[in-house]
């Protein structure tokens, strides 16, 4: 049996070793793999909000997509939301190279890189190809780090998904109602239901609650100063 070790929010993802699941599911790791969907030609992970838009001064053609605390970046050309990409569509997308930038789970994934022999990115949507990429590979160690709210607490939504892999990984309960309630009536979900902010849009976590969208694995891989997400396994 895979041996599994849980771990949480920034101070965890720096401590993460073996085959590592950086778990964002309110919202930055239920868009990485829309971008794909879509169309786009590459991911790159930039975990400073600086970098993230000098990176799109000198490449004004690639697209910027993220926040800071939530709030979208500045100069980037979509907040972190999962609706608004979708509202987008190929016809923005295809071809194109993203920079993603987000407050926990791309800060997460720069601090679990420094130590753990692998990286993937986890979320609902890509929870079933996660465990049989997982199982697959056989490793030693399995660290599931649920990113939490902003990289600093843990958020409901995040340890539900870690739970869920944890079951499809090794057998232990799993009681989706349960995780339901769990999430849709704590402050990490009610802010979007609420609708008090643009850039928070009710459709959010519909679309993060979602399981099995997808039927691939999203990587980490190391590109010369870059941090590049893209497809290791499909289904």
């Amino acid at each position: 049996m895979v041996r599994v070790v849980r771990r949480s929010c920034r101070e965890g993802a720096g401590k993460a070793g073996g085959l590592t699941v950086v778990i964002d599911v309110f919202r930055a790791f239920t868009c990485a793999p829309l971008f794909f969907h879509f169309g786009a030609g590459r991911v790159i992970l930039e975990a400073d909000p600086e970098k993230a838009r000098r990176l799109k001064r000198l490449h004004p053609d690639w697209l910027l997509v993220g926040e800071v605390n939530e709030v979208p970046l500045e100069d980037a050309d979509l907040g972190n939301s999962p609706t608004g990409i979708m509202q987008k569509g190929s016809a923005f997308f295809s071809g194109k190279a993203v920079i993603h930038r987000t407050t926990a789970g791309v800060s997460g994934v720069a601090a679990a890189v420094k130590r753990a022999n692998e990286v993937i990115l986890g979320s609902f949507v890509m929870a079933g190809a996660i465990s049989r990429y997982v199982l697959g590979r056989d490793p030693d160690l399995v660290t599931l780090v649920a990113m939490g709210d902003r990289g600093e607490r843990p958020a409901p939504e995040d340890e539900a998904c870690a739970d869920y892999l944890e079951h499809l990984l090794t057998g232990t309960a799993y009681d989706p109602v349960e995780t339901v309630r769990k999430v849709l009536f704590q402050e990490t979900a009610q802010k979007f239901i609420m609708g008090k902010k643009a850039y928070l849009p009710r459709e959010d976590p519909l679309v993060c609650l979602q399981r099995d969208l997808f039927d691939f694995v999203l990587g980490v891989r190391k590109d010369g100063s870059f941090l590049e997400a893209g497809k290791i396994f499909q289904c």
